[in-house]
């Protein structure tokens, strides 16, 4: 291989993670920003929900996440160091989909179906909701901005270097290389740290974080054990929940403080 492409791989490798939130300011997503325009599209999701008749605002479903949310956000402002006030909303869509999101700024989405469908205690339902939470605490939406700008640096720059020599099979190589060097795996990192994070969080509002264990030996039960995490954007029930086990224990600590 040309030492330039080689060069151009190495120089975008030294470029460590921790930088990707900074990358993410230089393209017009700082937090403020990225938060407004979250909102702007959060607001839009549930106007067309609501004309769809897909918004939940009054079964024992939403009064359960209701509840739940409410619990937890003055303990997720508390952690809230982005240096930006957030303005949590929730949302509750009626749906069988087992799923369940946030959006930059405090903007959090919950499927019916991740309730009714797993059977989930109020304990469980902190669980995915303090995961949620931690997402939108440490501003991982800007990470992955930051991340997909440095996967297409080094993408653009190693062909730029390469020209027409390489061909179409040098071409993959590279996208292969950035995908896997820089951005599948730190979606997973995200994950784990939304996971631990998350611990902490519903342990503070007083749930049992044990409850995050049997949530995702549900998500086995219903999913099956999905196998190796090898280019995947999220790391396997298995490995979540060996994860979380040996997290489990300050957070466990947090909770017994306060019982």
């Amino acid at each position: 291989m040309n030492n330039k492409i080689l060069l151009s791989f190495f120089a975008a490798g030294a470029v460590t993670l921790s930088g990707c939130s900074t990358l993410a300011d230089f393209a017009g997503a700082d937090t403020a920003t990225l938060n407004a325009t979250a909102a702007q599209s959060y607001n839009q999701m549930v106007q067309e929900a609501r004309a769809k008749n897909q918004l939940d605002t009054s079964s024992s479903t939403y009064r359960r996440v209701n509840t739940v949310f409410n619990r937890l956000r003055p303990y997720a402002d508390q952690m809230n160091q982005t240096g930006v006030k957030f303005d949590w909303q929730l949302t509750v869509l009626k749906s069988d989909q087992i799923n369940a999101y946030v959006a930059p700024g405090g903007k959090v989405v919950v499927y019916t179906g991740i309730v009714n469908k797993l059977n989930l205690t109020d304990a469980e339902i902190a669980a995915v909701m303090g995961h949620e939470m931690v997402h939108a605490l440490e501003e991982h939406a800007k990470s992955k901005i930051g991340a997909q700008a440095l996967t297409g640096l080094a993408l653009n720059v190693g062909k730029a270097y390469a020209g027409d020599a390489i061909g179409s099979l040098g071409s993959a190589a590279l996208d292969l290389g950035a995908q896997v060097g820089v951005g599948l795996p730190y979606s997973r990192s995200l994950e784990s740290r939304a996971d631990q994070g998350g611990l902490i969080l519903m342990a503070r509002a007083g749930y049992n974080p044990q409850a995050a264990i049997t949530l995702w030996e549900k998500m086995n039960k219903l999913e099956g054990a999905g196998g190796s995490s090898w280019l995947s954007t999220h790391p396997s029930n298995g490995e979540r929940i060996a994860a979380m086990r040996k997290n489990l224990p300050a957070a466990q600590a947090i909770y017994n403080q306060r019982k």
